[in-house]
């Protein structure tokens, strides 16, 4: 009974949160004979990172000396080598010593990329480059993960834990694995056209649940931001290019410049006549331009049409009836004289 006992205890079970697993630290006394073979991983560097490594080579051969790792620089080359020894006694400390190669050719500073070497940290390089065609679009999501000043990136390192540095077409990250694997999606998800800033309020919206025993065993979905495509229309351009009806038949060919020549007549003059007339038809085009400059500065100098005041012209009267004009002016001598003779009275 008690040996039964003893196995159920040893005997696995499901792991509720396996990131909060403690996993026991692995030392010389576990690996005494130490490795069988010889390990080796070289990564080539860029030119501009040769003086970097240059001045912070001593340290990193420091460093990898406490883990008996050697490490060579060849600057003809432009590679970095690491490589195992016979007092070797962590069999994956050369991978770990690998990546902090990867991090210094990726101009990750050596403050961060040391860090690798812990057991509980580890490094991610995310090739960004293949998910845009275009090099603008890519340019752009690249700056939206950065943000304004740094400040998109600094808020994912804070949230992860991890140090971030975008370069080139590549996204270099180093923290705990946890923080990694948020990181590698808030970077694919930028990529892929959805704004940083979803995934930055998701995380700080985790950070709160978690600290609530309550909501342990919930779903979190109904607190979490829900990120909707939306077909937004796209900038038109401007000329629009009308596509030519489809025929079957080649279109015609263009003539060259002898043909050309030979339809002109200029194939059959002499070298002296072509140039005396190519040197005219120059010299009319600058009397044309000339004429339309000297037009366009008369233009300032030329006084405004005057409104005219509208005159009747005698010419323009109406035509007088002579027969009522007579009869009026009857009248009025009639009436005169009634006038007159009232007052002799």
């Amino acid at each position: 009974m008690h040996n039964q006992d003893d196995e159920e205890e040893s005997t696995p079970g499901p792991v509720d949160n396996a990131w909060a697993m403690k996993i026991p630290k692995f030392t010389s006394a576990d690996n005494p004979h130490g490795l069988l073979e010889e390990s080796k991983f070289a990564t080539l560097f860029p030119k501009y990172r040769e003086q970097y490594l240059k001045e912070c080579w001593p340290l990193v051969q420091k460093v990898l000396k406490e883990h008996f790792i050697v490490a060579e620089l060849d600057l003809i080359e432009g590679s970095i080598t690491v490589k195992t020894t016979r007092k070797t006694w962590d069999p994956y400390i050369i991978i770990k010593a690998r990546d902090l190669m990867k991090l210094l050719s990726r101009s990750v500073p050596f403050e961060q990329a040391v860090r690798v070497l812990d057991d509980e940290i580890g490094c991610d390089i995310i090739k960004i480059n293949s998910f845009v065609r275009k090099k603008e679009t890519f340019l752009k999501r690249r700056q939206r993960l950065i943000g304004p000043n740094g400040v998109t990136l600094k808020s994912v390192e804070l949230l992860t834990e991890c140090y971030v540095l975008v370069q080139g077409n590549t996204v270099s990250a180093v923290g705990p694995y946890k923080g990694l694997v948020q990181v590698r999606r808030i970077v694919e998800d930028t990529m892929k056209n959805i704004h940083p800033m979803y995934n930055i309020k998701s995380l700080m919206i985790k950070r709160e649940l978690m600290k609530d025993p309550r909501l342990k065993n919930e779903s979190w979905e109904r607190f979490l931001p829900t990120f909707k495509s939306k077909n937004v229309p796209r900038k038109q351009p401007k000329k629009k290019v009308e596509k030519k009806p489809y025929t079957p038949f080649p279109p015609p060919q263009q003539e060259s410049k002898i043909d050309r020549e030979l339809a002109t007549g200029e194939y059959f003059l002499k070298d002296e006549q072509k140039k005396a007339k190519h040197r005219h038809e120059k010299d009319e085009k600058q009397t044309q331009v000339k004429r339309s400059k000297q037009e366009q500065r008369q233009k300032d100098f030329i006084p405004p049409e005057e409104k005219t005041s509208h005159t009747t012209d005698p010419s323009s009267e109406t035509t007088i009836d002579l027969n009522k004009f007579k009869s009026k002016m009857k009248k009025l001598t009639k009436q005169q004289k009634g006038f007159q003779q009232k007052k002799n009275k």
